[in-house]
């Protein structure tokens, strides 16, 4: 299980970077269309939550020995 997670947190983490930086590289398209705000930063604030719970699972799992 905590495999799971930490390959869970880590691809949710690098869509959420992905996601910023392109906001950031086409920030000029947030004025122009209205729909680039959940394209764009909308999924990456997602998988950045996602990727928040996955490592606040992974902190509740007990270590195996």
């Amino acid at each position: 299980m905590r495999t799971y997670l930490m390959t869970t947190a880590a691809l949710f983490g690098l869509i959420a970077l992905a996601h910023v930086l392109r906001t950031i590289a086409e920030s000029s398209r947030l004025t122009t269309d209205p729909g680039f705000l959940l394209e764009g930063p909308g999924l990456g604030i997602l998988a950045g939550l996602l990727c928040a719970w996955a490592i606040t699972l992974l902190r509740r799992t007990p270590r195996s020995t």
